[in-house]
């Protein structure tokens, strides 16, 4: 067992570095030591913030927790490999469909555990375009070009069917959430336009006044849901964790209160997630009892 659960560190910690991203080792050390649960997650605000959740609980109730962040592709490969045990961020049933294509008969998706996402190129609210199919028209507002996430996202790919199915005239920039979040906050302190992808839940909706353009070839879809998706196997070898990510379900609301936490200065996800558990035991009961 010692073995099986260092083979399985060194890989994940090869697929961090293969993604661009970072090992993050957490867990603190319990009183009741259940074993160890690994979760793989991307950099949304909302992934971090619910995968952050997710490990408080966890470890709240005895459990060590590796977190390890990864490219939507390899988030995907160590789950189906075994290398994580749990994720909480599908974007189903459109964005991440083909990644669950891929490892469908190596994971169990558990169901939504949030409702009510969407998708869609964001733009400030005193932008005067209002749709997709305005944007070539305007092309020269938004320096010709779309301002993107990590290149490895689900959404990165949505969009690049929404510039060629609207022949659009801009260049969609990779970046990551935080580049991109960035490039909205500085654009509206100067009052300019600018173009971003962007999905809901994300703090940016709370902080700023923007808007969805229009989509009228519905390329992004309708609304999506946030799935939990365990490793095979997951369910015999730790039950008790296994009940817990499948319980797990929380509001649009809820998560916003965690993201919005995440953005404060100096301020710690963790920390704030072991916050948010404490300050919602109600909650956390409701996952635990069932």
């Amino acid at each position: 067992m010692k073995t099986r659960m260092l083979n399985r560190r060194i890989r994940l910690a090869s697929l961090a570095l293969v993604s661009g991203a970072g090992l993050a080792a957490g867990g603190m050390v319990q009183a009741q030591d259940k074993g160890t649960v690994n979760l793989a997650y991307v950099e949304w605000s909302s992934e971090v913030a619910s995968t952050n959740v997710v490990r408080a609980v966890l470890e709240q109730e005895g459990y060590d927790v590796d977190m390890t962040s990864l490219s939507a592709a390899a988030m995907f490969q160590a789950l189906s490999t075994g290398d994580a045990d749990a994720i909480v961020a599908a974007w189903l049933p459109s964005t991440h469909e083909n990644y669950m294509e891929r490892v469908g008969d190596n994971v169990e998706d558990l169901g939504p555990n949030l409702d009510g996402t969407k998708l869609g190129l964001v733009v400030p609210e005193y932008t005067d375009v209002d749709s997709i199919a305005d944007l070539n028209d305007n092309a020269d507002d938004f320096n010709g070009e779309i301002i993107g996430i990590d290149p490895g996202a689900g959404l990165m790919s949505l969009t690049e069917e929404v510039v060629d199915t609207y022949d659009l005239d801009l260049q969609l920039r990779s970046g990551s959430g935080a580049t991109m979040t960035a490039a909205l906050a500085s654009a509206i302190e100067n009052e300019e336009d600018i173009v971003v992808t962007g999905w809901t839940p994300h703090w940016m909706f709370a902080r700023f006044d923007v808007k969805y353009l229009e989509d009228p070839e519905n390329v992004y879809g309708g609304a999506e849901q946030i799935h939990t998706v365990v490793r095979d196997g997951l369910a015999e070898d730790m039950p008790e964790a296994y009940a817990i990510l499948d319980a797990f379900a929380w509001t649009p609301e809820q998560m916003g209160e965690v993201m919005l936490m995440n953005q404060e200065d100096d301020s710690d996800p963790y920390e704030n997630a072991k916050q948010w558990v404490a300050d919602n035991q109600d909650v956390v009961e409701e996952w635990l009892n069932n």
